[in-house]
């Protein structure tokens, strides 16, 4: 049941593609170069850029073990992701500095398209990036902006609002002074906004409230979270004084969500950004509120394709290893054990099956990618499952040994292996969890692949195998030591019993003559 409703998913729901993702060394990938930016200029501390680099690697666990790698090269990061889709990897390298200033004014954009924008805006399918250029342009850039976009001389304000036109290309992204106004953008470029000096930064967000979700009630994708200590606070007092004014959620400068504010919110309570979001825009903006934002500001180089590092004749070299190996494990099992080998064999398929729909299914939803180091992992914990099973079948012929049925043994024996085969599986499962813990890259992969399999080992033997030859005892057939490989056991038991008798009578007759 578990294996149909597996492929029931694989067939029937997202994509309905059969094949997991492969990673980096065996499809390729596209690598982002991210090169950091200060506002006067300076080289970026090595402290700041570890600190950059350990975020990112953070919001990419938070996408599912997806085999990117993040690397400091000088004084830039670079991100490589498996596929061809560069956007991945320049969000994840996106400043996500979050803001909440309030709305002064807001008008369309000069250059806006002749559309109705909402009143909350969506990302784009594209970050917005810092502008191009070397370290002291990028300064001046940075400096002159401020000048007019962030001064306090209304006149000044009121100029820069109506002429401002909206361009992804801002060097303030990241670069904004939270004591000053600002004068920015809605994410599509059709709403101009001047909003005030910052009321609550992202630190205040309370990360483990943070979730992103699709509102059936408002017919809408929005990320929910709720503000901490005295954030909470001040965010309830503002919107207790602010009813029908519109509050900015600022993300790097881009408005992605200026709502209005209907009914003061309480201390503690959730608050939403919401928009004309994406499933995936949501998502990514909630890893980014979720882990914080960047320490540095960066600007992202074009996305280079990546060729693969090992490429498919690895995989398939991987695929043909473990294939016979398994092969030659089931053939020693049908000649040792026979018909107990016959249900290792289908629990083995079982196991197989599992792994590659759960595989397929993961690859779909958390972004796990299947890299040569993850199919080590998958076809030693199969290995491993066959350990399950010989340990369970010498159980059993122990039992036989002192002379139980077979019947009696099955029975007996589980209930003498079950716990070697948990405490096998728990002391696997452990030292995977600490390698995924302790490790990087793809030797993380790997560690989540044995724990998988270890858990799906558990799920077989104890749904399948131990049914399976709970139902072959009832059989006249397959309970008969010559059809069942365990006629040798029978004879040695026999054996046992006559050389016992033997021994008993052998003391009776001495007991005697002694009387």
């Amino acid at each position: 049941m578990l294996v149909v409703l597996c492929f029931t998913l694989v067939m029937f729901t997202g994509d309905r593609g059969n094949t997991p993702r492969l990673g980096v060394d065996l499809q390729g990938g596209t690598r982002v170069v991210l090169s950091a930016i200060t506002p006067d200029g300076s080289s970026p501390s090595p402290d700041a850029l570890e600190q950059a680099q350990e975020i990112i690697a953070t919001r990419i666990n938070g996408l599912g073990v997806a085999g990117s790698e993040v690397l400091i090269d000088g004084e830039t990061l670079v991100i490589t992701v498996p596929g061809q889709d560069g956007a991945q990897a320049r969000t994840l390298g996106q400043t996500a500095r979050m803001y909440v200033r309030p709305v002064l004014n807001a008008q369309p954009a000069p250059n806006a398209e002749q559309s109705s924008p909402d009143e909350g805006t969506a990302t784009e399918d594209e970050p917005r990036a810092t502008l191009p250029g070397d370290a002291d342009e990028a300064a001046a850039l940075i400096e002159e902006a401020r000048g007019t976009r962030q001064s306090e001389d209304p006149e000044t304000q009121a100029a820069t609002l109506a002429e401002h036109e909206c361009s992804p290309l801002d060097p303030l992204a990241g670069n904004d002074l939270p004591d000053k106004p600002l004068i920015t953008c809605s994410n599509d470029g059709q709403v101009v906004y001047l909003l005030g000096p910052v009321l609550i930064e992202g630190e205040a967000i309370d990360s483990g409230s943070v979730s992103g979700g699709y509102n059936q009630q408002q017919a809408r994708w929005e990320v929910s979270f709720r503000f901490q200590g005295q954030a909470s606070d001040d965010w309830a007092a503002f919107t207790r004084q602010s009813v029908g004014q519109q509050a900015a959620f600022v993300l790097d400068t881009a408005v992605v969500s200026a709502p209005v504010i209907r009914d003061p919110t309480p201390a503690g309570s959730a608050t939403s950004i919401s928009g004309n979001f994406t499933e995936e825009e949501v998502r990514d903006l909630a890893n980014q509120l979720r882990y914080g934002a960047l320490p540095l500001s960066f600007e992202a180089s074009q996305a280079q394709t990546v060729s693969a590092t090992l490429g498919l004749a690895s995989l398939e070299a991987g695929l043909i290893a473990g294939a016979i190996g398994l092969l030659a494990v089931l053939l020693y099992a049908l000649a040792y054990y026979r018909l107990l080998g016959v249900i290792a064999g289908l629990s083995l398929a079982i196991a197989v099956g599992l792994v590659y729909g759960v595989l397929v299914l993961l690859g779909r939803y958390i972004n796990f990618t299947l890299d040569l180091a993850a199919i080590a992992g998958f076809i030693i914990g199969i290995g491993m499952t066959a350990d399950s099973f010989i340990v369970y079948f010498e159980r059993i012929k122990d039992e036989m040994r002192e002379g139980r049925s077979f019947r009696s043994a099955v029975e007996r024996g589980w209930q003498r292996a079950r716990r070697t085969i948990m405490t096998g599986n728990a002391v696997s499962f452990l030292a995977a969890a600490i390698l995924y813990l302790l490790a990087v890259g793809q030797v993380k992969g790997f560690a989540f692949a044995l724990g998988l399999t270890t858990v799906l080992d558990l799920f077989v033997v104890f749904l399948f195998t131990y049914p399976m030859l709970s139902l072959a005892i009832r059989s006249r057939i397959l309970s008969n030591p010559r059809l069942n490989g365990l006629g040798a056991i029978t004879d040695v038991a026999r054996e046992r019993a006559q050389q016992e008798q033997a021994r008993a009578g052998s003391r009776t007759n001495v007991e005697g003559a002694t009387a």
